[in-house]
């Protein structure tokens, strides 16, 4: 369920395997969250791809060659667009309809739809997106301002002459304090602790091409290496109001953004800390400091929710549902997720490499069951290392956090051990309905 990037990556997997499924989307389109028309979807108009086209997108269905280095939101929407439409993937999805509860049904799955049809269903893939569910902090006081999240923002122009307070420092909330710079008459920006900010371009190459030229280093060489030239790019950037970070590069989902210094270097930005009580026109911080402020936006990410499948359905773990290899779910067989996960890399690709072993593993049920049973049993008690040896930071988000090199890897690994495929190119050719 779910026609975004996820349940779309599976759509394809699974027809070419031949294996039938029923696909719902309760918005009018494909696209997920890249549709800004979308009710509670992030997006805003500023936004862009995070990681570059070069190194993302679908596999065997690259971004144009005309994308730029990062393409806007629109572009990505026509990319996902473009892509379902490739490979016949319209003609499955059931759209303006959602999918209210998932329940345990004999040797199967029992599906009431928001129409108030029940259908039964041997396996569901729950692709329904992680930021739907705004994290909304509390401070004590009372503010006399306007008080949003980030999921409600949209254009600049929500900023014109307003005095704003951003809080979170994510790729969010850096990318819309840019926003903030260029439009409010003073913007701050609220963190709790320091980043490492990473250019999108280093030497005039997107940054993750750049990381990924030559021969993978270990991460002992990896880390101190990129460190010295983000100090040879950037300089000291406490001087400009950044606490130091209390991490190491790579330690924390990357914040990757090459305006935001330009904005606290001339001043358009300032940092301020952690937010200690709202005090009526002011916002009181944890140093004692004050501000008078007309916005506070709050940058503070979202709650991991799979609202309609009983909790105990998922091995929930600091708001994270526990999925081996990121989509399968040791507690219930056939009730997988797609698209939970946090990575440094572009996740299409992942979803493509996470989504092929999925329907090799259903298609086996049928075709194979022996294998099938084995892996349920490896899927029970294995327990791989997907960090690649970085400590990540101890916060929710990075408790289900994946380095993309290790889980391709190991996905590797899986796949040999059982005589499963990877993606080879020109493997989905057959199924491609439009050039």
């Amino acid at each position: 369920m779910g026609a975004g990037p996820a349940g779309l990556s599976a759509a394809r997997a699974f027809r070419r395997l031949g294996i039938e499924y029923d696909q719902y989307e309760r918005h009018s389109d494909v696209g997920g969250i890249w549709d800004l028309d979308n009710p509670g979807t992030p997006m805003y108009e500023s936004a862009h791809f995070i990681s570059s086209r070069t190194m993302s997108g679908f596999h065997d269905f690259p971004m144009p060659d005309w994308f730029p280095d990062y393409p806007s939101n629109r572009l990505i929407l026509d990319y996902t667009r473009s892509f379902a439409r490739a490979y016949g993937l319209y003609d499955g999805i059931r759209f303006g309809t959602s999918v209210d509860e998932v329940v345990p049904d004999g040797d199967g799955w029992s599906v009431r739809l928001s129409t108030g049809e029940r259908r039964h269903y041997r396996a569901v893939v729950c692709a329904t997106g992680v930021t739907w569910r705004p994290r909304i902090p509390h401070h004590p006081g009372h503010f006399d301002g306007e008080v949003r999240h980030a999921v409600t923002y949209r254009a600049i122009d929500e900023f014109r002459g307003k005095r704003v307070l951003i809080v979170g420092l994510g790729n969010s909330g850096a990318d819309i304090a840019c926003d903030a710079a260029a439009s409010a008459s003073e913007t701050y920006v609220s963190v709790r602790r320091g980043y490492h900010i990473i250019p999108k371009h280093i030497l005039g190459t997107p940054t993750d091409v750049f990381a990924e030229k030559g021969p993978r280093l270990p991460l002992a060489v990896e880390r101190p290496l990129l460190t010295g030239i983000l100090r040879l790019l950037q300089g000291d950037l406490t001087r400009l109001g950044l606490p130091r970070p209390d991490h190491k590069l790579l330690e924390s989902h990357p914040l990757l953004n090459s305006q935001l210094v330009h904005h606290l270097q001339h001043g358009d930005v300032a940092i301020v800390p952690d937010v200690a009580r709202l005090a009526g026109s002011q916002v009181e911080f944890t140093d004692g400091s004050r501000r008078e402020i007309d916005l506070v936006l709050f940058a503070t990410g979202y709650d991991w929710a799979i609202p309609y499948a009983p909790d105990d359905c998922f091995d929930w773990a600091h708001g994270r549902p526990h999925l081996y290899l990121t989509a399968f779910n040791p507690r219930q067989r056939n009730l997988f997720g797609v698209g939970y996960l946090e990575t440094n890399s572009s996740a299409y690709t992942l979803f493509d490499q996470v989504t092929n072993v999925l329907a090799q593993y259903l298609h086996d049920q049928r075709h194979n069951p022996g294998r099938a049973s084995s892996f349920d049993r490896k899927m029970a008690s294995d327990r791989p290392d997907l960090t690649g040896g970085i400590s990540f930071i101890g916060t929710e988000r990075h408790s289900a956090y994946v380095d993309s090199h290790a889980f391709r890897d190991y996905l590797v690994r899986v796949r040999a051990e059982f005589g499963w495929s990877g993606l080879e190119p020109g493997m989905f050719d057959r199924m491609r309905v439009t050039a």
